[in-house]
């Protein structure tokens, strides 16, 4: 069903802009804010109702559109290269996904060896010879193999043209010859060339033409670390100089320079508005000032849908604060891929008026489109930010540029496409007016508007996007564009395909839109079923919306109303007793609660209690069971705003990493369910003579005994007893000692969801009390997460008992490693590093404890690393900005202090992190880096945010591995590598439980990432995955003779063959 406020932008579009236009700018905003996750449903309709024209309009344009695409096909001469070579190597072959990866990564390698396995690793796969011919270009033919692109290094001689599958065989063969390593790199870098003007802007302007407009981007990774920031600032600052006097002659509009904010800041995102405001608020003025002085233009660019209410923030002070003297001003890019476009317009409208000068828009597409789909389904949003289908999107820049279009005071247009039906379509919308521009590519699209511009009698100025930058620094850039242009839905792609007729490219987006139905497209999963029909995903929270941020942040820094209070939970009873005082280790003034431990009495009365209620809970069936956890899953997420606040002030958690807790603990509550549906339901027949019926069926053992540690105190404690439960144990938990006050919340809200008080049942208290109830003759197994210590421990007394043997199932520590060759992007390993050692103040049983770096590549890793850590926020997890909380007890963090100030002694430690102010009350440690010879120089784990790092040799990389696999644990392994055949053969041969490759090694999802390790890390089976429940259970088998009451009568019932 359409929400009216949700529509409200698209339907007002072109009626009642005056009441739009005096509406105060935070109105606008607010409105902006509403529409981020609007239904998909509701977005389409809201732009069909903003696009009122018929038929015959639509078909004029189609027209006009096919035409382009015929004149684009005739002009087979003057094709760029990089259109030919698109049209031949889109994503719908192995071989031009294997180009993109080589492009992505081999200019950054610096050692032979490492180049060679890359190149073999994507070269080695493909059916090159396939390609051959289907090109009319020469060039893009001899670049077949990306080898050959100029016909300068490696010679093309007469097999090639005689037998080119057995030439591309022999020089196969060839790849470690520094010849072969010398032609592709060559390869890679023409091909780059043909992406950007130029490697500096002198070098672009010497290379930009004549009478033609251009737009220049410094290319670059978002900034990790101040130092870099201030590089990209001075590129910027420099590129903004030398466009002084140089625009070329006859061009109609001045160059600009477009500014990604997330290279001038390292750490552009919403929560951490306030200081991005002050420091990156001026850095931006400074650029806009310098611009508007000298009459150059400056376009702020839009990044991911996350970062939008921060850019506005941002672009609004620079907009009110600049006033150019001459020149355009500064910009703003609008994506219309996102459901916020038409807003962000109406604001844009309302803000232009407010300045009293129009605004530059470039409207584009959008570039993050898979990433954002990706980050909605992770992140558990109510829907995506953007649209799904393509042709929703082309409908949606119609109408942006439509509203764009009607506000020529307050907007200059800036329509940035390489698609035939949006350029005729905006002219179309234009009439006789002229008063914008089209943008686009540097090495594409020339062909496009060479055929529009014939086609009109007047066409408006053309404005060339022209990126600047080393070959290092294009790679992303590079891989991103191809990934948009050689996609098979792109325009790009399909306009050179003239297997496609061109009334088909060409077709009217409404049209498209209009007979599809459903809206979203069914083939990429709603964040909220992102796990089919079966269970739904666990529901986030937007903690980029200043509304939902807000407030929780505010319930989180209060005190408490009143203490908590914590006590063993026995027939559905508390118990009481004032207990031990329990203290918030962020600020030790902070009395959180109470806890009453149990005494031996109420350990008694929990196995009876357990014990009275197993026969009946078992008895319930799988189904039965599963409804009432299902209802648990529900009200956990129902009140995790009561349970947030106290994961942050108890356990230490920021606030991410509490609401992915809470998630968590919904997540396994709903798998365990489908998992009971499905094991537990109906027993299992089994095949057999005739005569006889033979089935296994899936029972509970008893009374499970569930001991849950104190990192993760909601999701791992309701893991385990939901996953107990569910195979038809009851279950006595007992929390860890430092974080009673959730696991005693927790119980009650399972309690009060209609769980049988007596089926699930609390115990406080420290080990002795946990020793007591493993010890106890009742206990029918053990499910702990903790320490290889107290697994052992708990492994022995288990062994020491009289009566049936009881399982263990234990997730215990890991000495994790990641391993990272030259092949890697450094950028993102620095991302993969600081989260996966750092999160959670390192207080993860998955958590990165050794990073092995291949030399080469080392010093500059550290140091990004490094860079990146001291711009980590070390505080009071109850604020937003936080992202290292407290250390969990004063005695955990003697302890890595310890070891910190050991290694320092020896020289090993290479950087601390800066603490914040709000330090000096709680139990913090600083985050730390530390470099070491080897494995062999950790005798334990050190649980906290403490980094080791070893280099390892060029062609060590074997070596690497068996130094990381050396101690024994198995629990997690990370891999930075664009080489896919070592990433195969790692897995392979590495005894660990999770692996994960050019990521993080951390957040594992319940269903898609089942965890548990191997070795001194683990018994498992792994927790969140399909075999974990069976460990829980017992199983049993019946056998029913058939026959017995006299003859076979399901045989003797069969037709029979003699006649």
């Amino acid at each position: 069903m359409s929400d009216p406020a949700v529509q409200a932008p698209g339907t007002r579009s072109h009626g009642g802009e005056g009441d739009r236009s005096v509406a105060g700018l935070e109105r606008l905003r607010a409105a902006i804010r509403h529409a981020k996750f609007t239904p998909e449903q509701a977005a389409v309709g809201a732009l069909l109702k903003a696009w009122p024209y018929d038929e015959g309009f639509a078909r004029s344009v189609e027209d006009a559109a096919a035409a382009i695409i015929v004149a684009v096909r005739e002009d087979r001469a003057n094709r760029t290269v990089l259109d030919r070579f698109l049209a031949e190597y889109g994503l719908s072959n192995r071989e031009g996904i294997a180009l993109m990866c080589l492009a992505e990564a081999l200019l950054r390698i610096p050692d032979s060896a490492t180049a060679d396995r890359l190149i073999a690793d994507k070269i080695g796969v493909g059916e090159w010879s396939a390609h051959l011919g289907h090109s009319d270009d020469l060039l893009v033919n001899a670049s077949t193999w990306a080898l050959i692109l100029t016909g300068q290094v490696v010679s093309v001689d007469r097999e090639f043209s005689a037998n080119p599958a057995t030439w591309l065989r022999r020089v196969a063969s060839r790849l470690g010859e520094p010849v072969i390593q010398g032609a592709v790199r060559q390869a890679m870098r023409i091909l780059g060339t043909e992406f950007v003007l130029g490697r500096t802007i002198e070098e672009a302007l010497e290379r930009s033409t004549a009478g033609c407009s251009y737009s220049y981007d410094m290319l670059g990774e978002a900034a990790r670390d101040g130092a870099s920031a201030e590089r990209y600032f001075a590129a910027y600052l420099h590129a903004v100089e030398s466009l002084r006097g140089s625009a070329k002659d006859g061009a109609a509009e001045p160059p600009s320079v477009s500014v990604k904010l997330s290279a001038l800041h390292p750490r552009y995102e919403f929560s951490q508005r306030e200081r991005v405001l002050a420091e990156l608020g001026p850095r931006l003025s400074a650029l806009a000032e310098r611009a508007a002085e000298i009459g150059v233009g400056l376009t702020v660019d839009a990044e991911e849908a996350d970062r939008l209410d921060l850019s506005l923030d941002l672009f609004e002070c620079v907009a009110k604060s600049v006033t150019p003297a001459r020149g355009p001003g500064v910009g703003i890019v609008i994506q219309a891929y996102g459901k916020r476009a038409l807003p962000v317009i109406d604001w844009t409208v309302a803000l232009a008026r407010e300045i009293g000068r129009p605004i530059p828009v470039r409207l584009v597409k959008g570039a993050y489109w898979d990433a954002e789909i990706k980050h909605a389904q992770v992140m558990g949003y109510p829907n995506f930010p953007v649209f799904t289908r393509k042709a929703a999107t082309d409908l949606s820049y119609l109408v942006c540029a439509r509203k764009i279009l009607a506000h020529p005071g307050e907007i200059g247009g800036q329509f940035a496409t390489h698609n035939a039906h949006t350029v005729a379509a905006v002219l179309a919308l234009a009439g006789e007016a002229r008063h914008f521009e089209f943008q686009r590519l540097h090495g594409m699209g020339e062909s496009l508007y060479r055929a529009a511009a014939k086609q009109y009698e007047s066409f408006p100025p053309l404005r060339v996007y022209a990126p600047v930058g080393s070959h290092e620094d294009l790679l992303a850039y590079l891989v991103r564009r191809l990934l948009e242009n050689g996609a098979n839905t792109s325009f790009v792609n399909r306009v050179l395909n003239e297997r496609l007729p061109p009334e088909r490219i060409s077709e009217d987006p409404v049209g498209l839109v209009r007979a599809t139905r459903p809206a979203a497209h069914p083939g990429i999963a709603h964040p909220g079923a992102l796990f089919g029909p079966a269970r739904a995903n666990s529901s986030g929270l937007d903690l980029t919306d200043p509304g939902h941020a807000g407030r929780l942040q505010r319930r989180c820094v209060q005190p408490l109303s009143s203490p908590l209070r914590a006590a063993s939970i026995l027939f559905g009873h508390p118990g009481g007793g004032a207990g031990r005082a329990v203290f918030n280790p962020a600020n030790h003034d902070e009395l959180l609660g109470y806890c009453a431990d149990a005494d031996p009495a109420e350990i008694k009365r929990a196995f009876e209690s357990a014990s009275e209620a197993q026969p009946d809970w078992e008895a319930a069936g799988g189904d039965g069971r599963a409804r009432l956890l299902e209802a648990v899953a529900d009200k956990l997420e129902d009140e995790r705003e009561r349970l947030i606040p106290v994961l942050v002030k108890e356990a230490g958690k920021t606030l991410p990493d509490a609401i992915a807790e809470v998630r968590e603990a919904v997540d396994f509550c709903r798998y365990y369910a489908t998992e009971a549906k499905r094991l537990f339901a109906e027993p299992r027949r089994l095949p057999g003579p005739t005569g006889e019926s033979n089935q296994l069926s899936l029972h509970g053992r008893g009374v499970f005994v569930c001991i849950s540690p104190w990192n993760f105190p909601l999701a791992i404690f309701a893991g385990q007893v939901a996953a107990a439960l569910m195979a038809g144990n009851t279950v006595i938990a007992k929390p860890a000692e430092e974080t009673p006050l959730i696991a005693f919340e927790a119980v009650r809200l399972m309690h009060a969801a209609g769980l049988p008080v007596n089926a699930l049942n609390l115990v406080t208290g420290d080990a002795t009390v946990g020793e007591a109830l493993v010890r106890h003759p009742q206990t029918a197994g053990v499910a702990f997460t903790g320490s290889t210590g107290a697994a052992r421990a708990i492994n022995r007394v288990l062994a020491a008992r009289d009566g049936p043997v009881a399982p263990l199932i234990a997730e215990t520590g890991g000495q994790n490693a990641m391993l990272v060759d030259s092949s890697a992007l450094l950028e993102q390993v620095t991302d993969d590093v600081i989260q996966s050692a750092f999160g959670s103040c390192g207080q993860r049983c998955s958590a990165l404890r050794v990073l092995l770096l291949q030399e080469y590549i080392a010093d500059k890793a550290i140091d990004l690393i490094a860079g990146a850590m001291d711009e980590l926020r070390v505080g009071n997890p109850a604020r937003l900005e936080t992202d290292v909380g407290p250390i969990i007890s004063e005695v955990a963090a003697s302890s890595l202090r310890a070891h910190v100030s050991e290694m320092a002694e020896q020289g090993a430690c290479r950087h601390v992190a800066p603490l914040s102010g709000d330090c000096a009350k709680g139990t913090f440690v600083a985050p730390a880096l530390l470099e070491i010879d080897g494995m062999k120089s950790l005798t334990r784990e050190h649980f906290g945010p403490i980094l080791h790092v070893v280099r390892y040799p060029g062609s060590g990389f074997a070596s690497a591995v068996r130094d990381a696999m050396s101690s024994g644990y198995g629990l997690t392994l990370g891999l930075h590598s664009r080489i896919e055949a070592r990433a195969d053969k790692l897995f392979e041969l590495v005894p660990v439980g999770n692996v994960y490759v050019n990521r993080n090694m951390i957040g594992a999802v319940v269903g898609s990432q089942p965890f548990g390790g191997q070795g001194l890390s683990g018994t498992g089976p792994k927790a969140g995955g399909p075999h974990y429940l069976l460990r829980f259970a017992t199983e049993k088998t019946l056998t029913l003779n058939t026959t017995a009451t006299g003859g076979n009568a399901e045989l003797l019932s069969l037709e029979s063959d003699i006649s």
